[in-house]
């Protein structure tokens, strides 16, 4: 049997695809990055305003996806905002308003790795908001999101879903890496144990707040390679745009006229040590 029937059939049989391989996923990764840098000089030369908030389960990989979207593209274009628990005074400000700062101007891709959608969310599992304040939100969000439209901004929200199995599997990688530890929180903890406390509260965010006009694109992630190049990709069939990159430059010749030795010397400068 051929590679590409084996393949086939494993596809068949486990009811997914077979995992990319790293020179598979970094040859189409750089396809798209190469597509996002023509879409920022769009996004510049036609002024658009453009938000993309993420939200989904803890550990469905949220912040790998933000990170290879803006890791080849100008953070003055593309801004990410990813923000801490509200302070003492934004607590007494206007639910919206603290996001709403962070919105973008002409020329800008803002990115909100995790959103106002909070309080349909995290703060309605763990009661950090009243029932009022919660039924509130799920009523004039569609309300809010129609006027970013109406303003001329362009909003995406994107769901990323993992399984409970996947979620389990990640949460115990993070225990026990040490340069993953710092990504498990006590929230974290607590919606491992809420699972479908979590669950019911994301079906009731979708039903209010899917609506035609703003709709939640939902990016299945157990797989992190194809999640991101899937989320990726549909991103960029969302904004139509044109290659409007400039010119290729030539460096030209240097001027040697002012040529001196430019040799650093140690004598008072602090050099790094060179241990590797």
């Amino acid at each position: 049997m051929g590679k590409d029937k084996k393949e086939k059939k494993k596809k068949d049989l486990s009811g997914k695809q077979p995992k990319l391989s790293n020179k598979e996923y970094e040859a189409e990764i750089t396809k798209l990055h190469a597509e996002l840098v023509k879409l920022q000089y769009w996004v510049q030369a036609k002024g658009l305003r453009i938000i993309v908030l993420f939200e989904g389960r803890d550990a469905a990989g949220k912040g790998g996806v933000i990170k290879r979207i803006t890791e080849r593209v100008s953070p003055r274009v593309f801004r990410v905002v990813a923000l801490p628990t509200p302070s003492e005074r934004e607590k007494t400000q206007m639910y919206i308003q603290r996001y709403m700062s962070h919105f973008p101007a002409a020329g800008e891709v803002v990115i909100f790795d995790r959103s106002w959608y909070n309080r349909a969310g995290v703060e309605r599992v763990m009661g950090f908001c009243t029932d009022k304040e919660y039924v509130r939100f799920l009523q004039y969000v569609p309300e809010f999101e129609h006027f970013i439209q109406e303003s001329g901004m362009t909003l995406i929200k994107y769901w990323l879903d993992t399984s409970m199995e996947e979620q389990e599997k990640r949460f115990k990688q993070r225990i026990n890496d040490p340069r993953k530890i710092w990504k498990l929180s006590p929230m974290d903890v607590e919606s491992y144990r809420r699972w479908y406390d979590y669950s019911q509260a994301r079906d009731s965010m979708f039903l209010a707040t899917n609506t035609d006009s703003s709709p939640w694109y939902i990016v299945p992630a157990d797989d992190k390679k194809r999640a991101r190049l899937n989320c990726i990709s549909h991103f960029l069939s969302l904004i139509p745009y044109e290659d409007v990159t400039p010119e290729k430059v030539e460096l030209g010749k240097r001027d040697m006229t002012n040529k001196y030795d430019d040799t650093l010397s140690d004598q008072e400068l602090h050099f790094v040590p060179q241990k590797y």
